[in-house]
């Protein structure tokens, strides 16, 4: 099976979970008060998304400004852009999700499942997070132009900060 034909089958899916969930939601409470829900949750999604964004963007700011790498305030700006994008596509099952990543405390999750997914597949990433907020210094030792020297080298010492 190609990928394409793989996400065709997602897709399907998807679409088949939205239109249920649309029918049981009509079924509860009737159509009126279903578009009223929808549109609703699609105003009060986007007011969420544009305030959420905003702080996103001040904490990264903040974190360049402070040296810091912004990993956590880029993974928060990328899953509220995508909970927008969530928001607009019609349908209770995306504006549900769109609802819930926008929220700080589950986008804190889904943020720790994607650092922990990265990792696993890249290594070197968790590295990198433990040392963030620790200064490293990475370089080489060069010897002077000068005489040659007949003592031999010393062995290269590490310096951690």
């Amino acid at each position: 099976m190609s990928r394409w034909e793989a996400g065709m089958r997602l897709f399907v899916l998807y679409v088949v979970i939205e239109v249920a969930a649309l029918v049981a939601v009509v079924s509860w409470v009737g159509l009126a008060w279903t578009l009223l829900l929808l549109m609703a949750g699609a105003l009060v999604g986007m007011w969420l998304v544009r305030r959420e964004g905003a702080r996103a963007a001040l904490a990264m700011a903040d974190a360049m400004r402070g040296g810091r790498v912004a990993h956590a305030e880029l993974t928060d700006g990328t899953l509220i852009g995508l909970a927008g994008l969530l928001i607009l596509v019609p349908g209770v099952v995306s504006d549900v999700l769109g609802l819930l990543l926008v929220l700080p405390p589950s986008r804190a999750l889904v943020r720790r499942w994607i650092v922990r997914s990265a990792e696993r597949r890249a290594p070197g990433l968790r590295t990198h997070r433990i040392r963030d907020g620790h200064t490293v210094v990475d370089g080489e030792v060069v010897p002077r132009p000068g005489p040659a020297d007949p003592r031999p080298p010393e062995p290269r010492r590490a310096v951690e900060g």
